[in-house]
């Protein structure tokens, strides 16, 4: 936010209103401000285009995996791992016990 809108907005608010702390509260305000926020160049990384994610026709045809490590040893075989499976096209979850250090045929055997 430029200086000279916030300094605005600041005498205006003084005029007609006084409450503990009202300079913070107009500073954060104006930081978040909707209308500023649209209007002040972004200064960081410029974001890349959004891909719309393809929508599978059919069940199992797109999943996402994930392995969850470093987790405390369970009961059966000392599991250290979880391997999380989500199915795009009805949204279920699996959660699968393996091992950290699984190879992939560990991992197609316990799918």
């Amino acid at each position: 936010m430029t200086a000279p809108v916030k300094d605005r907005t600041r005498e205006k608010i003084k005029t007609c209103i006084w409450w503990p702390m009202w300079r913070k509260d107009v500073a954060d305000y104006c930081k978040t401000c909707e209308r500023c926020q649209k209007a002040n160049k972004s200064t960081g990384k410029r974001l890349g285009n959004m891909i719309k994610i393809q929508e599978p026709s059919r069940n199992w045809e797109i999943v996402h995996m994930n392995w969850v490590t470093g987790l405390p040893p369970g009961s059966d075989r000392s599991y250290n791992a979880c391997l999380v499976i989500f199915v795009i096209l009805s949204k279920t979850t699996l959660f699968l016990q393996c091992q950290k250090d699984d190879k992939a045929m560990d991992t197609a055997l316990i799918i």
